[in-house]
């Protein structure tokens, strides 16, 4: 990558996360460009050489994020499988690699799951997009498992990813909000006892999803907690 090709990434990388902040903070309608050239430390026309509308720089901004966060899920998946872990284990990566990118980028992930409940932006097509290309690669590894028989051939598989994605996010919103103080490890925990099905030794109860599909890992599987 050349030079200029390597100040424009990162110009719209600083704009990105000027962007990010700013909506999550005060909304996107609330939120002009002349701030987020502010925020970023750039000219007003900046912004639209990178980006033809604030609308456009935020379309960007959903796929560049949860593109990011879909790489980290998929490296998550695919180094366990290189050491030889089943696909519980991997998933239990995933929770983890889930866990530590939302740590890292909270405004982003309380911006995305805000926008979920939103249906007459502009951008919704592409927030199904992102939102499927994500929890695709947690199907992958569910469908692997099933098909190795680690898995329930009755797990719902869609679903199951689906609640699966939407766990972590919801988990890590709450905990870096209201239990901040908490190391990573503690979240993750919890988190692992709920993807195997077991809460202090029981079955989970209302994931039953998880706990039918997940269930008891396979013989030899790592278990957490």
């Amino acid at each position: 990558m050349d030079s200029s090709s390597t100040r424009r990434q990162a110009t719209r990388q600083k704009l990105f996360e000027a962007a990010v902040t700013l909506i999550a903070e005060q909304g996107f309608s609330s939120t002009t460009v002349d701030e987020i050239a502010e925020r970023a430390g750039v000219a007003k026309g900046t912004v639209y050489y990178n980006f033809a509308s604030k609308t456009v720089l935020f379309e960007e901004l959903l796929r560049h994020g949860i593109g990011l966060l879909t790489a980290s899920l998929q490296s998550a998946a695919d180094e366990t499988a290189e050491r030889g872990g089943s696909h519980a284990d991997a998933l239990d990566a995933m929770v983890r690699a889930g866990l530590h990118f939302i740590a890292r980028h909270p405004a982003l992930t309380q911006l995305y799951v805000a926008e979920l409940w939103r249906t007459n932006r502009a951008w919704q097509s592409t927030l199904m997009v992102v939102r499927r290309q994500a929890t695709a690669v947690i199907e992958s590894v569910l469908r692997e498992g099933v098909a190795a028989r680690e898995l329930s051939e009755d797990v719902d598989i869609p679903l199951t990813a689906s609640a699966l994605f939407g766990m972590v996010l919801v988990a890590a919103l709450d905990w870096q909000s209201y239990q901040p103080e908490r190391p990573l490890d503690d979240v993750h925990a919890a988190l692992s006892r709920l993807l195997q099905g077991r809460v202090g030794g029981a079955p989970a109860k209302g994931v039953g999803a998880l706990a039918k599909g997940v269930g008891a890992p396979a013989e030899g599987a790592r278990t957490s907690g």
